[in-house]
This record gives C-alpha cells, sequence and structure tokens, in this order.
C-alpha cells in the first residue's frame, strides 16, 4: 500500500497537496529542459530505473536457465517454465514464423514491464527519500510513467518490425510493400497515364504506411504511458489525504490505499499483457506478405 506524509523527501514541513504532487512528478534529469521539446534533456532516473528493472528479470532468469534439470524441477524452475509456456502459446498464436528470438523477446518485454510498473506500489515517498540521501532532489521512479520510457520501448518495437520485414522479405521486397500495399499497383503500360496513375498511386500506398508505423508506435507507447501516469496520480491522492493529521484522514488513507493498491496489481499486470501482446502483432505483421 502506497503510504506517505506530506512532507518533501528531506523530512521538512508540510506542503500543499498540489505542491507535494508538483514534486513528485519532476524528473532527475542532467538539466532543465529549455524548450517544450528539448532532445539533450535525460531524464536520469528513468533510465536508471529502466536499466534496474532490467537487471532484476534478466538475471533471476538466466540463473534458472543455467541451473535448469530434465528431472523433477523446482519450484522457481517450473513458475519460470509455466511463464514460457504462457508466453509461446501467445506468441505462435500470432506470429506464423520462427519464434527462437521472438518467444524470449516478449517474455523479456512482458516481465521487463511487469517489474517497471510494479515500482508503483512501492510507497510514494521511499525512493524520492533514498534519492534525496544521495543528493537526487526529485526522484520520479515509475519508468512507465514516462513517456520518453515508454515511447523508447515503443520504437525499439517499431525497428525490430523494421528489421524482419528486411530479413524475411529482403529491402527490395519491404519497399515494394511499402509502395504497393494497402491498395495495389497499377499496371504499367505505353499510355504514359498509367505511370502518372502508378506514381500517385505508390505515394499514396507509402503515405498511408508511414501513417500506419507511426500511430501504431505513438498509441503503443501512449497506451502503457496513460494507464500508469493515471494511476501514479491516484497514488499521490490517496498519499495526500494522508497528510491530514485527523483520524478521519488517516482511515480514508489506509482504506482507499490498500484498495487501490490491490486494484493496482492487476492493471500493472494487464498493462504488460498488452504491451507485449501488442509487439507480438506488429512483428507478426512483419512475417506476412502482402
Amino acid at each position: 500500500m502506497r503510504m506517505a506524509t506530506m512532507t518533501n523527501e528531506g523530512g521538512e514541513a508540510p506542503e500543499s497537496l498540489s505542491g507535494y504532487i508538483s514534486h513528485h512528478l519532476r524528473h532527475f534529469s542532467n538539466h532543465e529542459p529549455k524548450a517544450l521539446f528539448d532532445f539533450s534533456v535525460v531524464h536520469l532516473d528513468t533510465v536508471f530505473f529502466a536499466l534496474l528493472c532490467a537487471a532484476i528479470v534478466l538475471i533471476p532468469l538466466r540463473i534458472a536457465a543455467s541451473h535448469a534439470t530434465a528431472g523433477v524441477p523446482g519450484k522457481f524452475q517450473l513458475a519460470v517454465e509455466i511463464l514460457i509456456d504462457w508466453v509461446n502459446d501467445q506468441a505462435k498464436s500470432l506470429v506464423n514464423g520462427k519464434l527462437d528470438y521472438i518467444a524470449p523477446l516478449a517474455l523479456t518485454i512482458f516481465m521487463w514491464v511487469v517489474m517497471m510498473n510494479a515500482i508503483d506500489l512501492l510507497p510514494v515517498d521511499w525512493l524520492p527519500w533514498l534519492g534525496h540521501q544521495v543528493g537526487a532532489d526529485h526522484l520520479r521512479p515509475l519508468v512507465t510513467a514516462d513517456i520518453n520510457g515508454t515511447l523508447g520501448m515503443a520504437l525499439g518495437v517499431l525497428l525490430l518490425v523494421f528489421y524482419y520485414n528486411i530479413k524475411i522479405k529482403g529491402i527490395g521486397g519491404f519497399i515494394h510493400q511499402l509502395l504497393c500495399a494497402p491498395f495495389g499497383m497499377v499496371k504499367l503500360k505505353a499510355n504514359p497515364l498509367t505511370w502518372i496513375g502508378a506514381l500517385l498511386l505508390a505515394i499514396t500506398n507509402l503515405a498511408m504506411n508511414c501513417i500506419e508505423y507511426i500511430s501504431n508506435t505513438v498509441s503503443h507507447g501512449f497506451r502503457l504511458y496513460g494507464n500508469m501516469y493515471a494511476g501514479e496520480l491516484i497514488f499521490f491522492l490517496i498519499a495526500g489525504l494522508g497528510g491530514s493529521a485527523t483520524i478521519m484522514g488517516i482511515g480514508m488513507h489506509l482504506f482507499t490505499g490498500t484498495i487501490w493498491a490491490i486494484f493496482h496489481v492487476l492493471i500493472v499486470l494487464l498493462q504488460a499483457f498488452i504491451f507485449m501482446m501488442l509487439a507480438l502483432v506488429y512483428i507478426g505483421q512483419a512475417h506476412e506478405h502482402h
């Protein structure tokens, strides 16, 4: 349950709810943004916790793989095998091709996003307080509530889609698909109008494909970001109930915090599942020939 008192990480005087939330929504970055879109700004907390969660996921999976036995598996190995079989079933239903790398990729995505989402279940002031002790005035540990983090993962999936398109169809086949799908291509003849029609249709097909790739990537990243950002805000509002010293305020804080934390466990798992499934859908589309 996410419990907090409305003081800053240094343990100073209580602040207003709006100030408390604004403080917790700021990132620890290399410098303050100088424009609305400042690509020189790096959210160091997002990078750190993304890599930390990746290590927390990959190291135990590596240990499970290195200690796997053909006999009666232990509880940890059994749990990992059940998870792997489940992810393999999802990948087989969506990707028509070899799953040697795609299924492990899907497993990594799912576990990684679950771990990053689960940070939201920690008390809101724990990690910012620890960050304050080492000189980070602001620390926002929830990676999936940072649009830069979720769009970065979505862009990674887009690069994989391009990779599999080129690997399976070749660079020529991929370019042909971009220019000829979804509306097809005009059969060229001596009539110059057919050449003009073919050019216009190719431009239209290319534009439609670009729009599809862009919209898929943006929606992929924004869906995860929007849900986790909303959940984070609700936790901050619930934490604000504990800022009052009244019995009613503390009681409401404990009650609502417990209910929302239990419900949020489902959101953590569901959003990770949706992100993984969409990645499989887009990679599966890259295996299809048009």
